[in-house]
This record gives C-alpha cells, sequence and structure tokens, in this order.
C-alpha cells in the first residue's frame, strides 16, 4: 500500500481533476489476479483492484449504440436527482419518516427513453443527472444474454468456493453521468465491481471506521448510508469523522474492484 495522501486528487485521460476531501487516503492495491497477494487480500477481506481476470471482457463493447440496439425493450430503473449526489433510499421505510424527502426520484423508463433523456440534459446545461441501475434479467436480449454468459464465471465460482460465500444474487448494470456521486454506504455481501467503459473513483473505509461514519439509524429509509456531507462535513454533530481515513482507487475498462461485504 501506499503512503497516506491528505485530500488527494486523482486525475485519469480527459479528467479535469476530481474534488479533494478532507480525510488521508491510500492506494488500494493493483494486481493480477494471479498473484498471491491478490489471494491473501481477498481471503483478509481487504479490497483488492484486479487488473486481468477478464470477468466482463465481453461486454467491453457495451457502449451505448450497441445497448441500444441490443438491450431490449424491458422496463429499466433510472433515478434523477437535482444535484451530483444519489443518496440511496429504501421506498418501503419512507412511512415511517413522513418528513422525509428524498432528493433522487426513482423513473421506469424504455432505455431509449433514457438515451433521450440523457441527451436532452447533455444539451441543455441542466443540474439534473441520472443514474441507471438495473438488474440484468431474462428481459435483455439476445446478445446482451450471450456476452453475459461468456464472462469469466470459472473465476468467480472459484472465489466464491474459496471463501465459502453465499450463492450470487444479482448482477446490475450501472449507467451514470460524469460526476455522479454515490455518497458512502456499505452493503451486506460481497462485491466485484466491474468496470466497463470511462472510469470510476472509488473511496473504501473498513468497517472498523464505522462509528466515525455515522450511519443513519436502522429503520431510517438510508439505514446503511452516512448521514455524513462529505463535502461539507459538520464536525459540531459528526465530530468522530476527523478521524476517518479512506483507501483510494481509480477503475478503468476491465478492472475488477473486489469490495468486502461491510467496507
Amino acid at each position: 500500500m501506499a503512503s497516506p495522501r491528505q485530500g488527494a486528487v486523482t486525475r485519469g485521460s480527459g479528467a479535469t481533476g476530481l474534488r479533494s476531501y478532507p480525510f488521508p487516503t491510500r492506494d488500494v492495491s493493483r494486481l493480477s489476479h494471479t498473484d498471491p497477494r491478490a489471494q491473501k487480500l481477498i481471503d483478509a477481506e481487504e479490497p483488492v483492484v484486479l487488473t486481468d481476470t477478464g470477468l466482463v471482457q465481453p461486454a467491453l463493447k457495451w457502449d451505448l449504440a450497441y445497448l441500444k440496439e441490443n438491450l431490449g425493450d424491458g422496463d429499466f430503473t433510472v433515478f434523477s436527482s437535482p444535484t451530483r449526489r444519489f443518496l440511496y433510499y429504501d421506498e418501503k421505510k419512507l412511512a415511517h419518516f413522513p418528513n422525509f424527502r428524498p432528493e433522487a426520484r426513482r423513473l421506469t423508463l424504455k432505455f431509449p427513453e433514457f438515451l433521450q433523456h440523457l441527451e436532452e440534459l447533455q444539451h441543455s446545461g441542466s443540474t439534473e443527472r441520472l443514474y441507471l441501475q438495473q438488474p440484468l434479467n431474462d428481459t435483455v436480449g439476445r446478445n446482451i444474454v450471450l456476452d453475459y454468459l461468456k464472462f469469466n464465471w470459472k473465476w468467480v465460482n472459484q472465489q466464491q468456493t474459496r471463501c465459502c460465500w453465499d450463492p450470487l444474487t444479482s448482477n446490475l448494470l450501472l449507467i451514470g453521468m460524469e460526476g455522479n456521486v454515490t455518497p458512502c454506504h456499505y452493503d451486506e455481501q460481497q462485491n466485484f465491481f466491474a468496470q466497463v467503459k470511462g472510469h470510476k473513483r472509488c473511496i473504501l473505509f473498513p468497517p472498523k471506521q464505522f462509528d466515525c461514519l455515522y450511519p443513519y439509524p436502522i429503520h431510517h429509509p438510508c439505514d446503511r448510508q452516512s448521514q455524513v456531507d462529505f463535502d461539507y462535513p459538520d464536525y459540531d454533530n459528526f465530530p468522530e469523522f476527523r478521524k476517518v481515513s479512506g483507501y483510494e482507487t481509480v477503475v478503468g475498462p476491465g478492472d475488477v474492484l473486489y469490495i468486502p461485504m461491510y467496507w
């Protein structure tokens, strides 16, 4: 691991630079999946970027034109936000918090409708942003299914068996606009995040820093999300946030980031 850095700014090809944050980070290791050090990190449930798994190699051609042609005519879940933040919320819990007003709203669109809305926003200069989050299910077209079947499932199944993980539960297709931010949260299962197009900056925090990140109460619609606004942290209400430090990486096409459960 590299030494910690304060308020790191990471730049990628063609990027204008990414936002600085008021906490130190250190690099997530980038390793070949055949490197024994990578397996040790996975076994220890620590994050690692795997550079050559070939996990989603058939999907690297999935640009928007290919998806429009082959994704099918099913309904897709798209979130719309007036800002760049997409704070997740559980709609089932909204009834218990009548004063809670989520920033993002859920839309149901066909994929061509999503693309049309995307193009209109990009040309209008609007601050509205879109984020598509859709399970890959039986509504997708045949070519997408064929690509999906050619993913490197052998490697995934080997990891599942070796680590005694539960069966695979979901596969999500995520399409975001440049600058979209998913606020700090944790998931309750293991995650292999595969980047297909573009680049994504990821900042991870170990479970031992749970108390420093102030998650919402368990029955709140934003349960598992941090209450802290990382852009403008309120140290009076969240003083322990001063102690937080993260692990950081930028993943590009073909990279697979292992995000351990509860990170």
